[in-house]
């Protein structure tokens, strides 16, 4: 049959549509959007629950289960939808009915202590040769590929589609803190992975080592180490999700900081490729160029949110959202950078052996949170806690941004879990707005004398002081932080503790930017967030990630709050969307954050139009 020009038009548009996600963040370059607009502004408060689905992985116990995060984005291939759960169980469903078509458990040792207990979910391979493969890592670092359509291990890869990660490195020095969180990127035959690694038990953690295997055999293609330099030092781990220009055959790894966090003594100079984004040949692991944001990290400020790719005044381009705040606009060729940035010169250490960084890279872009925090900015229910709350802000030692933690309580601001989570960014091309999930999170933060560590971390358990202590074995430093917040529970800095925010990426200016959630009724405080937003064409912008339990749709061109609906347990997770049978859908794994002590659960669900 031959078609008119306007006929032949619809149906190469309708072609053209894509069902939803292929990859983690809706595609390679983890852009976070779709074209798809059945559901828009006008009709987005009709939506309506249209599947439940529940995963059973609350049921097997086990002490991992108080750490728990279900933080799962599942991705479409072929009207089926793919992801893991905490304990890394993998599940395939129909996309249309949330209809179950096999899982996979890798048994995961429940009474065992990890760092983490969460998975972010995996990645799809096309077989040239036919058929395709679920890639994804484990808690207790295997890389496992399972077919598509059967959900059965692939016997050619590695021993019966299991490599031991560990294996190719000489084992791992620290079992349970080396672990794989987030979905492998594959570009070609090449599958991708870093890991994730505890920061602090010491300084010699296990190294951060990115190595791409092969798609079919699991064998070893190259290995890429963040840090050649530093060798008293570990970690500087890709343990966020890596991004992918497929055409270009590039691949960008977000690093966090070396080991330990919070004292750089055994790691002189900037430490690089620690906090920094670093493009790669995919196929050879060859380095082609890195911009670190953070030099001699001092404060747990990795690079925690996949850099998403984007177009800059018609200009490829890499976007980056960092835990200080700031946005990073960097040209995709070459690294440099496209929004102007600054050498400022920031607080010196008077810590006996740190050499803390003089200078610290500063964009030109309104920061996403506060980056200083006054005693008269206390926040406080009543007179009496704003006053509490004022008196301990006042007490911690502080020089503005980049202060060197010290040997006396410290202001941290923002803290670790500040500025922009692991969630990232979305970007919505037409409008050319970059949209974040923020945390505004101040922390206290004291260096100890390792010689007072073991009294100070004993005093503190007879007093059921809340926070965290960490040895850092192999410095002359262990060390205490806690967020900054009253007894009562409310966080000590101003509202909100949590927002989303549309930045204008051609200016670098922040256009709009709302609380998100609250934790305290009748007051939109913002909480803190983990997990992403989503960003569709139908105007619409979808994040859950906040304490309070709710999915929430927002109108892109303003902030306002359109839609929202209370989810079976806690939404620390990025939604995604997707069209099945005609009808577009709106999906979120629902099962809580342990550490976030949010309702926990095993839910993923799905909403539709009536």
């Amino acid at each position: 049959m031959r078609l008119t020009p306007i006929l032949f038009l619809a149906c190469r548009l309708f072609a053209a549509e894509p069902a939803g996600w292929t990859h983690y963040g809706g595609d390679a370059g983890g852009s976070h959007y779709s074209t798809l607009k059945q559901i828009d502004r006008k009709n987005v408060s009709k939506l309506k629950l249209a599947w439940e689905y529940h995963t059973g992985d609350l049921a097997e116990g086990g002490r991992t289960l108080r750490n728990a995060a279900f933080e799962a984005t599942p991705i479409l291939i072929d009207g089926t939808l793919y992801f893991t759960t905490a304990h890394n169980k993998a599940i395939a469903l129909d996309a249309a009915t949330g209809k179950e078509k096999w899982t996979y458990d890798p048994k995961i040792d429940r009474n065992k202590g990890y760092s983490e207990v969460t998975s972010r979910g995996v990645s799809y391979w096309k077989d040239p040769k036919g058929g395709g493969r679920i890639f994804f890592g484990t808690l207790d670092a295997r890389l496992i590929a399972l077919d598509a359509a059967t959900g059965k291990l692939c016997p050619d890869f590695g021993k019966g589609g299991i490599v031991d990660l560990g294996e190719s490195l000489g084992g791992i020095k620290f079992p349970g803190d080396y672990q794989v969180t987030s979905p492998p990127a594959i570009v070609g035959d090449v599958v991708i992975s870093g890991s994730s690694i505890g920061d602090n038990g010491s300084a010699a953690m296990d190294r951060g080592t990115v190595r791409g295997f092969d798609a079919r055999t699991g064998k070893v293609i190259w290995s890429w180490d963040p840090i050649p330099a530093l060798k008293e030092s570990g970690a500087a781990n890709a343990w966020s999700v890596l991004s992918a220009d497929v055409e270009r055959g590039l691949v960008f790894i977000p690093t966090g900081s070396a080991s330990p966090d919070y004292f750089g003594g055994l790691r002189k100079g900037d430490g690089k490729w620690a906090n920094s984004v670093v493009a790669l040949k995919a196929k050879t692991g060859e380095f082609v160029w890195g911009y670190q944001v953070v030099r001699h990290d001092l404060w747990d400020y990795d690079v925690a949110a996949q850099p998403v790719l984007i177009t800059w005044k018609g200009k490829p381009a890499v976007a980056v959202t960092t835990k200080v705040g700031f946005v990073f606009v960097l040209d995709r060729l070459t690294g440099k950078p496209l929004l102007p940035v600054e050498e400022r010169r920031v607080p010196a250490s008077s810590v006996p052996g740190e050499e803390a960084s003089a200078t610290q890279p500063i964009p030109f872009s309104d920061p996403l949170v506060p980056q200083s925090l006054k005693p008269e900015d206390a926040f406080g229910v009543t007179p009496e806690a704003k006053k509490w709350c004022a008196d301990k802000i006042r007490s911690l030692y502080t020089e503005g941004l980049y202060t060197p933690i010290g040997l006396r309580p410290t202001l941290a601001i923002p803290g670790n879990a500040g500025g922009s989570p692991w969630g990232g960014p979305a970007y919505e091309p037409q409008r050319g707005l970059l949209i974040a999930n923020t945390n505004n999170v101040p922390f206290e933060i004291e260096l100890i004398p390792r010689e007072e560590f073991p009294k100070r971390r004993l005093e503190a358990q007879n007093n059921r002081l809340d926070g965290e202590f960490a040895p850092q074995r192999g410095t002359p430093y262990g060390m205490f932080r806690t967020p900054l917040r009253h007894p009562s529970g409310p966080l000590c800095g101003p509202t909100p503790w949590g927002a989303i925010a549309a930045v204008d990426l051609a200016t670098g200016k922040i256009k709009w930017q709302v609380p998100l959630g609250t934790m305290i009724p009748g007051m939109m405080t913002g909480t803190p967030l983990m997990g992403g937003p989503m960003v569709t064409a139908g105007g619409l912008v979808f994040v859950g990630a906040a304490m309070d339990g709710k999915l929430r749709a927002f109108d892109v061109e303003t902030g306002k709050e359109l839609w929202y609906a209370y989810l079976p347990a806690g939404g620390q997770a990025t939604p995604m969307t997707f069209s099945a049978g005609g009808k577009q859908y709106v999906l979120i794994a629902a099962g809580g954050h342990g550490k976030l002590k949010t309702k926990q659960g095993d839910s993923v669900v799905a909403y539709a139009l009536e």
